[in-house]
């Protein structure tokens, strides 16, 4: 019994060390960014999701940390127009010095990315479980499309929620715009990147989720983040 389960823990970190390794490939590559014909829409949120629907919160949580972590290191080793919202080592427009608020938003949103998807999995299946009696790969299969759009979502939203409430004045002056259009341009963004995201969050999260769910089964290993 005890070599089971020390095998059985064993695999669940191989798979977490794999999905680690997805998202510092996917992070420190061009293999993160997907080219649409308007924007550049990211993918790093899509191993964090897997995680979170097929190990659990607490791995998925770590994956998220690991998607915060490399944020700030990209910013800070290759800064961009916007890094002082993602790196508290660049200083604000105007400022002179960064802002340990940075660190909040390049770590929660992408935590709960790894939090969010596992909860409505569980959610959706457990009312639809009560309403209807049934739970099959049917249900499983909308449930984790729906926890995909909510990942990321959370990502978006969180993001550029925080840099609204915490940087309003630097993201006007970095980008040349009156500070009271700062919410009509993040909300643009959050419609025009957050949409393309959460389509291509769906379309990979839920039959990669499926196809390594089925193999777990047969390893007989956990899926409940326990």
């Amino acid at each position: 019994m005890k070599t089971s389960k020390r095998n059985e823990k064993v695999k669940d970190q191989v798979i977490l060390a794999l999905f680690t390794a997805i998202v510092l490939l996917l992070a420190f590559t061009p293999f993160g960014l997907i080219d649409l014909p308007i924007i550049k829409a990211t993918i790093l949120h899509v191993p964090v999701i897997i995680g979170s629907v097929v190990l659990g919160p607490k791995k998925g949580g770590f994956l998220g940390f690991v998607f915060g972590l490399t944020s700030i290191i990209k910013n800070t080793t290759a800064p961009s127009l916007l890094s002082f919202a993602f790196s508290p080592f660049i200083p604000l427009p105007g400022v002179g010095k960064g802002s340990i608020l940075a660190v909040v938003i390049c770590f929660i949103p992408r935590i709960l990315v790894g939090i969010t998807p596992y909860y409505t999995v569980k959610g959706i299946e457990t009312v639809v479980y009560k309403l209807t009696g049934k739970k099959n790969r049917a249900i499983r299969s909308v449930a984790t499309t729906v926890s995909a759009v909510v990942g990321a979502f959370t990502n978006t939203v969180l993001v550029m929620g925080m840099i609204y409430l915490f940087f309003k004045e630097p993201y006007a002056a970095a980008n040349a715009i009156p500070v009271e259009t700062v919410l009509s341009v993040i909300l643009g963004i959050v419609g025009t990147n957050g949409v393309p995201e959460a389509v291509a969050a769906a379309i990979i999260v839920t039959p990669v989720c499926l196809a390594l769910e089925k193999v777990m089964g047969r390893l007989n290993m956990r899926s409940d983040g326990k």
